[in-house]
């Protein structure tokens, strides 16, 4: 049946305002030729939108031009704040963005072992809160978390995982219940996956895994342009994943002897010194390479580092670089043969900090074990991936709240 009145021009509204968003700002005469509508409906549109301010004038396309016809039109970004949580076992990272996505001011706060529970909960949010304040008066409008760990696909809430700290359900809890703004939980490689199809390695695919390479290893499968998260929110596991060249199996609660004994940082840095490849924060590093370096990040897991160094290393460091590939074929040709993604992300600290170089060794592994061809791609955006893919998250639960217009 034809759309009503009322309903066409709220399809016309909300795709201009997602225009504008990604594109802006634009003329109403490429909003006219982007949408393929007429120029007087593309005139009301943008009268409705100015009158509802989720629109203004933002200047004039081409310095000889006036008129109505060059003038740029673009979001009103500052209408509310967006807010990421990247939540890890020792620290939580948080950033704060306005409706376009542009950062306005971001924090991180380590968080130890000994910390107890409620007092690093009160830390974490009152980081978030004074966060915000530095960004400006602007409303939290919608808040998006990445953790590690299950996300019950029905509650939305973060579910209790044996080895996660006791803080991470408890910081989830205090959020939803003291801001005034829409919380949003979601695993940490889903909203890396998230970041990296938005403006990193995946761009121009639909259909691909990424694997997550930090502290620990974990997957995200993106399958015809829609996360699939799994009956119980457990897609991509991969860390329990049984693979030869352990010591054992993994059980229902822990994951020691399968695929994350093989390439969790941990395993990678002692593989590392096997080979004579030195990684910064590991005690084989010694008091001469306690610095991670300019070009480094002070977050990174150590075995981000030891891949850099032997990346750096050339011919000296081909060894331990065949070695960790060979590791990681073992549990990406699982995943390949199962579903047949076509393109493999090695994402997070270490697959950036390995670059080009694993991902080709990491290729050439994969063709060796498996006749689905795959095409095996390096993560461009490291670790602030999850805080991106948690920018995202946010900026979609405020696109339908904001920028709803009156019917």
């Amino acid at each position: 049946m034809p759309a009503s009145p009322s309903t066409a021009r709220a399809i016309n509204d909300r795709l201009a305002l997602r225009l504008l968003q990604q594109d802006g700002p634009l003329t109403a005469t490429q909003l006219k030729a982007l949408t393929g509508l007429s120029r007087p409906t593309v005139a009301d549109l943008v009268d409705r939108l100015q009158d509802a301010g989720l629109v203004r004038v933002v200047g004039e396309s081409g310095s000889d031009r006036r008129g109505p016809n060059a003038r740029l039109y673009g979001i009103v970004a500052d209408r509310a704040h967006l807010a990421a949580l990247d939540v890890r076992t020792d620290s939580v990272a948080v950033a704060v963005a306005d409706l376009l996505g542009v950062t306005l001011a971001e924090a991180t706060l380590p968080i130890g072992s000994d910390t107890g529970t409620r007092f690093a909960v009160e830390r974490a949010v009152a980081m978030l809160e004074c966060t915000a304040r530095t960004a400006g008066t602007a409303p939290l409008h919608s808040v998006g978390i990445g953790a590690p760990g299950l996300i019950d696909p029905v509650t939305g809430e973060l579910r209790n995982t044996a080895g996660l700290p006791a803080w991470h359900g408890g910081l989830v809890r205090e959020l939803q219940q003291r801001l005034d703004a829409t919380v949003l939980v979601e695993n940490e490689t889903n909203l890396a996956a998230i970041a990296e199809h938005r403006i990193g390695a995946a761009r121009d695919r639909d259909t691909f895994v990424l694997l997550w390479l930090g502290h620990g290893i974990g997957a995200a499968v993106m399958l015809d342009g829609k996360l699939r998260r799994g009956a119980s929110g457990g897609a991509g596991e991969i860390g329990f994943l049984p693979v030869p060249g352990t010591s054992g199996v993994p059980s229902s609660v822990n994951c020691d002897g399968g695929f994350h004994s093989l390439v969790g940082s941990a395993a990678v840095c002692e593989l590392a010194a096997r080979h004579g490849i030195r990684a910064w924060g590991s005690p084989e590093a010694g008091e001469a390479a306690q610095s991670p370096g300019e070009n480094s990040q002070e977050q990174d897991p150590a075995a981000a580092f030891a891949v850099r160094a032997a990346v750096r290393a050339g011919t000296d460091g081909e060894a331990f670089l065949e070695a960790l590939a060979g590791r990681l074929a073992l549990g990406a040709a699982s995943v390949v043969s199962v579903l047949d993604p076509g393109c493999l992300v090695l994402a997070g600290e270490v697959g950036r900090a390995g670059g080009d170089v694993l991902a080709a060794r990491v290729a050439e592994r994969l063709a060796r074990m498996s006749p689905l061809r795959t095409e095996v791609r390096a993560g461009t955006l490291g670790g602030g991936a999850v805080l991106r893919g948690a920018l995202f998250a946010a900026r979609e639960a405020a696109q339908d709240a904001l920028f709803a217009p009156a019917r």
